[in-house]
């Protein structure tokens, strides 16, 4: 027994040691290039970057009220009726933004409200004056909107159908308007919601790359990320690259420290419960002003959708798909992805297993730091976003030869552990429930190693591993974070394909190249959302 613990606990504790050196390793270097260049470094620390921190802080604490606020409203409205027409269509919709690359959304956007884009001419009789785009601050919020709406809408709507039927019943036969109910049952759920779904989105714009790369417009709407970005690929300034990023680190992990103490849920899990049957007293006004909020609500998320779609078809998809330039990019972007997802999947069933064993062996006794670090370490690279630990490596391997030779084993390693802290989320739960059940009748038979891994964990795991797959896969093809600073003209994946033809004013290029990438995306997320499902 003891041989087959220690083995599953030296799996976890090789998983936990990669981890925390693709972290750690990043951090290392640019502490390295910190001391190195001590006085570059300093110097950084000027009048810029306490603007691009300022700007990286207010861009989202705007695009966290804006998503937050209407959301509480939109939930409120979609939770007051269960049985309203297109409610589950409208739910599926909202769950899409979660799988479309923000390098996409970030086109859609810009062909509704850019300079050429749908709605150019009305904005252009609105202000009186031609419509210059929406480049900048303004198209950043939308952005970000568009990705937190529905993601908080959902979250608050999982809040609220959790309420016990009874107290619904109660209202019901008290005869509680809508605004006695929402005093008495609503707010009181949403109140205690509100902090960890803000908290979470508030990370998540705080942290965004692609959306501000592609519409921040100029150094007056940069974030911490995208300068570092800039100070690496067109600058080429290590010094001022260390000092950002720095900055990001510690600004990062008091976030994170403070979502803990809120308790909010860093994977942002926002599937629903089914919606149950109740009776709600409402009025016709009541019911009138909550459809046009949800319709509101629905037109904007689904515009930039329609944008993509409509962008796409207008560009020449059969010669895109043709172009060698394509093609290669996109099975670089397959096979990048494909690799990232099972490393992934390796890393988090090795934890997943060291944990559980840990578990095992200490019996009753209290959890040491060994599994502790199993259970929480992989939440470390919630505090080191992707582009802070490439900017890490891209300093570390200056010295190593030409960095950009480095691309593919840095975008698969990278987006392999970022997508980590999701698919422990999937896989620890059936393990468990399979250990519990097996592990007893695997030590009395001698099962250990391949053979358990085959006969007995495998058929328990085979649907939340391959849930967790397909996530890591989606999340990994559509990243352009780690590849921005690391793409070249001999590895490019579509993100970053698709990031070079915008650059050249290759508008039609870059709309093909975008639809072809979000129904990719979209098929990927589709398959988990299916094989969780099916798990459940």
């Amino acid at each position: 027994m003891s041989q087959m613990i220690s083995g599953r606990i030296a799996g976890g504790i090789f998983a936990l040691a990669a981890t925390a050196l693709l972290v750690l390793g990043a951090l290392g270097g640019l502490l390295m290039e910190a001391a190195g260049n001590w006085n570059g470094a300093t110097a950084a620390f000027d009048a810029y970057l306490l603007r691009v921190a300022q700007f990286t802080l207010w861009q989202a604490l705007l695009s966290t009220l804006l998503s937050v606020v209407p959301a509480i409203f939109v939930a409120r409205a979609l939770a007051r009726h269960p049985s309203f027409p297109g409610r589950a269509f409208i739910l599926r919709l909202f769950a899409l933004p979660l799988a479309l690359p923000a390098v996409v959304v970030a086109l859609g956007v810009l062909a509704l409200y850019g300079r050429a884009g749908y709605f150019a001419g009305l904005l252009t009789l609105t202000f009186g004056e031609r419509w210059q785009g929406i480049y900048g601050l303004s198209g950043i919020l939308v952005a970000h909107v568009f990705f937190n709406l529905p993601l908080a809408t959902r979250l608050f709507l999982g809040a609220l159908e959790s309420v016990p039927s009874g107290q619904w019943r109660l209202a019901a036969q008290l005869g509680m308007n809508a605004r006695a109910s929402f005093r008495f049952i609503e707010w009181p759920v949403l109140r205690s919601a509100i902090p960890g779904v803000a908290g979470l989105v508030f990370m998540l714009c705080a942290t965004s790359f692609a959306i501000v790369l592609m519409l921040g417009g100029g150094p007056r709407a940069t974030t911490l990320e995208v300068a570092i970005y800039q100070a690496l690929r067109f600058d080429f300034d290590p010094a001022r690259a260390v000092s950002l990023t720095l900055v990001q680190v510690l600004l990062t992990a008091a976030i994170v420290v403070f979502l803990g103490r809120l308790g909010a849920s860093m994977t942002g899990d926002a599937s629903l419960p089914l919606a149950p049957n109740r009776r709600i007293w409402r009025n016709g006004g009541e019911t009138l002003a909550n459809i046009v909020l949800v319709l509101l609500a629905l037109a904007f998320v689904a515009g930039p959708m329609l944008a993509i779609v409509a962008g796409g078809l207008q560009a020449d998809l059969v010669r895109l798909a043709g172009e060698r330039s394509v093609r290669a990019a996109a099975l670089t972007s397959l096979i990048l992805s494909a690799s990232a997802a099972l490393l992934c999947v390796i890393l988090s069933f090795a934890l997943v297993a060291g944990r559980r064993a840990l578990e095992l062996r200490r019996g009753n006794m209290p959890a040491g730091p060994a599994e502790r670090f199993m259970d929480s370490g992989v939440a470390m690279v919630l505090v080191v976003p992707p582009v802070v630990i490439g900017a890490g490596w891209f300093i570390l391997l200056q010295n190593a030869g030409d960095v950009f030779t480095f691309a593919p084993l840095m975008v698969v390693t990278v987006n392999a552990v970022m997508a980590m802290p999701f698919a422990v989320r999937a896989i620890r739960p059936a393990y468990d429930a399979a250990s519990a059940r097996h592990e007893k009748l695997c030590l009395s038979l001698g099962v250990t190693g391949w053979n358990r891994l085959r006969l007995v964990d495998w058929p328990s795991l085979r649907r939340p591993g391959a849930t967790a797959l397909a996530f890591a896969m989606a999340l990994s093809f559509g990243d352009l974070g780690v590849i921005a600073l690391f793409g070249s003209e001999n590895v490019q994946t579509l993100p970053y394909l698709l990031l070079s033809r915008m650059s050249s004013y290759r508008t039609a290029d870059a709309a093909g190249l975008a639809l072809m990438l979000a129904i990719l995306c979209l098929v990927l997320m589709m398959a988990a959302e299916r094989l969780g499902r099916a798990r459940a």
